[in-house]
C-alpha cells in the first residue's frame, strides 16, 4: 500500500495526516508515477488553509513533483513506462505514488536530477512566465522582486540578471539578504530594518522601477505601487501575507497611469504547447547555467506538517524538497 498526506478538513499544518493511500490504476489519458522528490510551495499552504478552494475533501496537497512513470492508461502518447518526468498541477503531489493526466507531464532531460526537477517546475516556470511573458524584461530595465530569497525569487534574480536588468530585491534579515545577493540581485533591501519604498527611490534616483513582482500581497501592495515609474506595471502573483485590500482603480491613474495584473502560472501553461514551451525554456536556462537550482531544505514526506510550519514562519530559504 502506498502512503500520502491526506487532508480531511482545511486548517493549520496539523490537519495533514500521513495515511495509507491507493491511487488506483490509470484510466484513459492518465499515468501513474512513483515520486522521487516533491516540491514545497506557498501555494500548498493556500489550499491546506482553505484560502484557495479545494476540489473536495479529503484531498492530497502539493503542486509539483518528479519521478518515474510506472504505468500508463489507454491512449497515452506523451510518456512511456520508465520515463523520468516532472510536473506542476494543483494538488496531489504529497504522495509516494499518484495518478495524473499524462498531458501535464514533461520528460526530464539528462543533466537535471529528480530533486532539481521537483524543485523547479512550479517555481521555475513561474519565473519564466513572469520575466519573459507577463512583463518581458529587457536589457536596461529596473525591476523589484519581493521575497527575493524565496524559491521563485532566487530563480528570478539569476534569470533577470542574465536578461540585462538592474535587479532589486527585498528579504527579511541579513542571511536572506546575502543569499539573494549571491543569486543575481544588484541591491537587496532588508524590509525588517529599511523602508523599501524609500530605498527603491534612492537606488533609482527617484525614477522608480519598470516593473514590481509581488507575491507577498497585503503587506507590500500599496508600497509596491509607489515603487513604480509612470506607466510601470505591478505584477501581483501571490499573497503570502494575506489578500490585498480592495482599492479604487483610480489610484492607478493618480500614481502615474500604472498597470496592474494578477496572473497565475496555470493560465500561462494551460495548453500542452504552452507547457512544453515554458518547461523547455526553463530546462534550457538550467542546463546552460543561467539558473542554478539548489535545494536548501529537505524533509521526509511524513513530516510535511513541520515543513509547512517552517515555511509559514519564514524559516526556509529558496527551495524545499519532501522526500517520499
Amino acid at each position: 500500500m502506498s502512503k500520502a498526506i491526506r487532508i480531511h478538513q482545511t486548517g493549520g499544518p496539523e490537519v495533514m495526516k500521513f495515511e495509507d493511500f491507493d491511487p488506483g490504476r490509470p484510466g484513459a489519458g492518465e499515468a501513474r508515477i512513483r515520486h522521487h522528490a516533491i516540491g514545497l510551495n506557498f501555494l500548498d499552504v493556500y489550499f491546506r488553509s482553505g484560502l484557495y478552494p479545494v476540489p473536495g475533501l479529503p484531498f492530497t496537497p502539493g503542486s509539483e513533483g518528479a519521478g518515474t512513470v510506472v504505468e500508463i492508461g489507454e491512449g497515452v502518447t506523451e510518456v512511456a513506462v520508465g520515463d523520468r518526468v516532472a510536473y506542476t498541477i494543483p494538488n496531489g503531489a504529497y504522495a509516494e505514488e499518484r495518478l495524473i493526466k499524462a498531458d501535464r507531464l514533461v520528460k526530464v532531460p539528462d543533466g537535471i536530477s529528480d530533486e532539481q526537477a521537483a524543485a523547479m517546475m512550479l517555481k521555475g516556470m513561474t519565473a519564466e512566465y513572469l520575466l519573459l511573458r507577463t512583463y518581458p524584461v529587457k536589457r536596461g530595465d529596473t525591476i523589484l522582486f519581493h521575497a527575493s530569497a524565496g524559491g521563485v525569487g532566487l530563480i528570478a534574480g539569476q534569470w533577470a540578471k542574465h536578461l540585462g536588468a538592474t535587479v532589486i530585491g527585498t528579504a527579511g534579515g541579513p542571511e536572506k539578504v546575502q543569499l539573494a545577493k549571491e543569486h543575481g540581485y544588484d541591491h537587496v533591501i532588508d524590509y525588517r530594518s529599511e523602508d523599501f519604498v524609500s530605498r527603491v527611490k534612492e537606488i533609482t534616483g527617484g525614477k522608480g522601477c519598470d516593473v514590481v513582482y509581488d507575491s507577498v500581497g497585503k503587506d507590500t501592495f500599496a508600497g509596491s505601487l509607489d515603487c513604480l515609474r509612470p506607466r510601470g506595471m505591478l505584477v501581483s502573483f501571490g499573497q503570502s501575507s494575506g489578500p490585498t485590500e480592495p482599492f479604487s482603480t483610480g489610484v492607478l491613474s493618480q500614481k502615474g497611469s500604472l498597470y496592474l495584473t494578477r496572473p497565475t502560472l496555470f493560465t500561462y501553461i494551460a495548453s500542452r504547447d504552452e507547457l512544453e514551451a515554458s518547461s523547455r525554456a526553463l530546462f534550457d536556462a538550467v542546463l546552460k547555467g543561467v539558473v542554478k537550482i539548489e535545494v536548501n531544505q529537505r524533509y521526509p514526506l511524513a513530516e510535511a506538517a513541520q515543513a509547512h510550519r517552517d515555511l509559514e514562519a519564514r524559516k526556509t530559504t529558496g527551495t524545499t524538497i519532501l522526500n517520499p
